[in-house]
């Protein structure tokens, strides 16, 4: 193989490895009950896409039944409703604790969309911001907290990439149990 071949074989490549890049911030996990239920709220939706945050909202509370409990709790219908040219209605910390409260939950997950968007450019490749937060019910306290950015490959689809990035924000929680 020539040197010229392997250079741009080289180029290539870690292009390749860039256009995957991934940042995440997060907090040690905490200990947590096993088989607890969980509340997972509407994520606020930051970002200029409709419904972001219900589609973070959804891929997160199937992670958690996956990985932590089945015990999921999921806010009324209503608290969702996103229209193309409105954002839903942000609730306040309280309001939400004292939802998760009334329905028997042990932990609260919140978190916010901050980017749900194909790049734009030639590839067009998708990028996701998200952060979670996890509440202790009981006390009102922050047990957990994660931030977190990931881009994908042009190929690749946004949900794609906000399931892996939502995994790596949340993944420290399945081995605190």
């Amino acid at each position: 193989m020539t040197s010229k071949r392997k250079t741009w074989l080289f180029v290539l490549l870690f292009t390749g490895w860039l256009a995957g890049c991934a940042t995440v911030e997060r907090a040690a996990a905490p200990t947590l009950e096993t088989q607890a239920v969980w509340a997972v709220a509407p994520f606020t939706n930051q970002t200029e896409t409709p419904l972001a945050g219900g589609r973070a909202q959804s891929i997160a509370s199937q992670w958690i039944a996956a990985r932590l409990s089945p015990r999921i709790v999921l806010p009324p219908a209503d608290w969702l409703e996103e229209g193309l040219l409105e954002k839903a209605r942000s609730r306040s910390e309280q309001e939400l604790l004292q939802w998760a409260k009334s329905q028997g939950a042990r932990y609260l997950v919140t978190g916010q969309v901050t980017e749900w968007r194909y790049k734009v450019g030639v590839d067009g490749e998708p990028a996701v911001g998200l952060a979670v937060t996890v509440h202790d019910v009981t006390t009102g306290s922050r047990l957990y907290s994660a931030v977190g950015g990931r881009s994908g490959y042009s190929r690749e689809a946004l949900s794609a990439v906000a399931q892996k990035l939502l995994a790596e924000l949340l993944a420290p929680l399945a081995s605190a149990r």
